[in-house]
């Protein structure tokens, strides 16, 4: 499982460095660091962002796996990364700067945007173990309700948390006019939102029994972190 793991981080962290770029969100600060067109420069940071999603589905070809774990790892990667994915919810983003989401607009989003590289991750560490769909279907369930919370923490910590411990200027988000889960909800009905996300993903493991203990242990530092 561990190419899988490193090809979703790689994914990740192209998605980061893109995400930070001028013409995107424009930030100057990533997990206390400056980003990576601040450090070097624009140039260097799209073709850092695009040696790693390369290399991300090089890892995947070349992991040591059945022909057919690779192949689902690189359609499951692919669809959560794209157009249909992380790709699509960041132009919905891009799109709603200084306009206001409904909910439903809010959810398709953040569900894109965030929630489905996690769900990737959810489902390409289930791969080699070929679950039957009724455990796919659980285990898709976990993965949207920890996505979803995922970003209302998120969300929370752009008026609660602080910059030198969130990695990034506290409040970036109400800057550029970005629709959250605190805008839309207020923060105590984030914070409810969050704790209904929480039950909901462990509800939708208790099939699995004590087999799930680290994912539990996932969605609980998901709603406690501070950073």
């Amino acid at each position: 499982i561990d190419p899988a793991a490193a090809a979703i981080e790689m994914v990740h962290a192209y998605s980061l460095v893109h995400d930070d770029l001028p013409a995107m969100d424009d930030d100057e600060l990533r997990r206390g660091h400056p980003t990576c067109h601040k450090a070097f420069d624009e140039a260097t940071a799209i073709l850092a962002g695009d040696a790693l999603q390369t290399l991300a589905f090089e890892t995947l070809s070349c992991a040591d796996a059945t022909a057919e774990v690779r192949l689902q790892w690189i359609q499951q990667l692919t669809s959560s990364s794209g157009a249909e994915g992380m790709v699509g919810g960041q132009m919905i983003d891009l799109q709603a700067e200084n306009r206001t989401l409904d909910r439903e607009a809010l959810h398709t989003m953040h569900r894109k945007k965030t929630g489905a590289l996690i769900r990737a991750s959810v489902l390409m560490g289930a791969t080699p173990a070929q679950p039957d769909e009724v455990a796919l279907q659980q285990l898709h369930t976990f993965a949207e309700s920890i996505g979803l919370a995922f970003q209302v923490q998120d969300d929370i910590l752009d008026v609660e948390g602080e910059s030198s411990i969130i990695g990034k200027p506290q409040g970036s988000d109400q800057a550029l006019g970005k629709s959250t889960f605190v805008t839309l909800f207020g923060l105590d009905g984030a914070k409810q939102q969050l704790q209904q996300l929480h039950q909901q993903a462990n509800e939708s493991l208790s099939p699995f029994g004590k087999s799930a203990t680290s994912l539990t242990e996932i969605a609980d530092f998901i709603i406690q972190r501070n950073h």
